[in-house]
Order: structure tokens, then sequence, then C-alpha cells
């Protein structure tokens, strides 16, 4: 019998073939899907092995090559039908997929490559708890980029709060992740860092008041470098998520340091990933 997140991958699956040519855009597959944006491309990789971007692209050239094998449209009329206004754009990605130029390969009569996953490997497994977590303000500074050049947002942040005297109104030190580095580009990734902040203390620029959504939430623990959290990232939404029978709330994915890498070997650094479930 097939589970809840296959139900719902398989109807996002069924909308792309069907609409190649329409609203293919992460907030549109996420509706279909009926997961919350933050949570989409991440299930949709972590089960499927591949972004979506990825799987798009790969499903509209095939239709393409088809298409240029078994009729006699023009190549710009099937760049159309297949989601690509462009036909110059259309002729560079299918070129890069293929090979060859759109001409060329119905002009060889190609046969396509088979449609394959990439096989993933062995899975690590984490310890995941399902917590009730309390709302939290944050004070942050806002990062824009590759995660891990998250860092010098936590410098600012950090220097700003010590030189106002907010030391004591501090909690723990958070960090919050708006976007999926496996499909969204690294330029355009956005995430926050700073600290919890006792009610009622003023957030000024250039921080920026933040609040997390409380309740119920799974919270898997990752004890080692920061550069192994992608690797739980991935067991978290493709491993235990979809087996759990949990579904994850509209809010974005946050990590709580629970030590500091100042005076914390990297092996013996505690993270704790937050997702927000319905």
């Amino acid at each position: 019998m097939a589970n809840d997140y296959e139900q719902r991958l398989i109807r996002v699956l069924d909308y792309v073939h069907d609409n190649l040519d329409g609203d293919l855009s992460l907030d549109a597959l996420a509706d279909v899907a009926a997961l919350s944006r933050f949570h989409f491309h991440r299930v949709f990789t972590g089960i499927t092995g591949e972004p979506i971007a990825v799987f798009i692209r790969r499903v509209r050239l095939h239709r393409a090559g088809i298409l240029l094998l078994s009729t006699d449209a023009s190549v710009t009329e099937i760049a159309a039908t297949v989601g690509y206004p462009n036909a110059r754009s259309f002729a560079r990605t299918f070129r890069d997929g293929f090979g060859r130029t759109p001409a060329e390969f119905r002009a060889r009569g190609t046969p396509l490559p088979p449609l394959r996953l990439e096989q993933q490997g062995e899975t690590k497994m984490y310890e995941v708890t399902i917590t009730d977590e309390p709302e939290r303000r944050l004070a942050v500074i806002a990062h824009e980029g590759g995660y891990l050049g998250i860092g010098k947002a936590f410098d600012k942040a950090g220097t700003t709060v010590m030189a106002r005297g907010l030391g004591p109104h501090l909690g723990a030190m958070l960090a919050v992740y708006f976007s999926d580095p496996q499909n969204v580009p690294e330029a355009e990734l956005r995430s926050a860092a700073g600290f919890e902040i006792a009610a009622g203390v003023e957030i000024a620029p250039p921080l920026e008041e933040l609040h997390l959504i409380g309740g119920k939430h799974s919270v898997l623990r990752h004890v080692g470098p920061y550069t192994g959290l992608a690797a739980a990232y991935q067991y978290l939404y493709a491993d235990w998520l979809t087996g759990s029978g949990e579904v994850p709330a509209d809010g974005p994915p946050w990590e709580l340091y629970v030590n500091n890498p100042m005076d914390t070997a990297p092996e013996d650094l505690v993270t704790l990933i937050g997702v927000p479930l319905t």
C-alpha cells in the first residue's frame, strides 16, 4: 500500500509530466504535494535522489527528444511545448543534455537514454525525537549565499549583542535556513544567524527580529563537524520523515548549537536540527 509521501510525490510527478509548459515553480509544486514550501524540495530530493529542478529539466528534455523523433513539429514549437519559450535557450539546454543540437538529434534519429535515478549510498542513522518546542524570539543577522559562509553573520550578530550589553538577555545560538541548497542557486540561498532573546528587549539594526513557531517538532541530534550536517538533513527528510507518518508544518528548519566551535573540538560539536510538524 502506498504511503502518504509516496502519494504526495506521485501527484507531483503526474503534474510535472502533464504541465511541462505550465507553472512548475517550487511554490506551485509544494501546493500539489500539500507540503510546506520550506520542506517540499528537501522531501522530494531526499526520496527521489535528485533536486526538483534536475527532475523537471530531465523530463522536459526527454519529452522534447520524443517529439523530435516522432513528429514534424518545428524546434521552436517543441521548445514551447516542453516549457522553453526561448528556442535558443532550449537548444543550448538540449545540447548540454544530449550532446547534440535538436536538429542534429532529429537528423540522426538518436535513441533516448533510459531515465534512471542515481543510486544512493549507505545511510547513516541519527537520533531523532519528537518534541514540544517553545516559540522563539530571535535577534539575527540575515545571510545570503552559501551556508558555509554563515559564520560571518554569526560573528556580526555576536559582536553586536555583546557591544550592546545584551548578554544577560540571550538564550541559545541558532541559525534558520529558508532555502534548500540542492534546489536553489548558491548566490540566492537565504538564512539567518543569531540568538534567542528575551521578550521586551529592543532589537535594532543591523539586528533583525525573527520568530520561530513553537509546538510539535522533529529534532535530530548531530554530533560532529558542521560539514556533516548535509548528510543529517538527508537522513531527516529522506528516511526518518517519510517513514514516520509526520508532515512538516509551514516553517523553516533551524539549527540550535548546543556548544561552541571556539572551545569545542569539531568531533564533539552537538547540533540540533529542528523541523516543525503539523
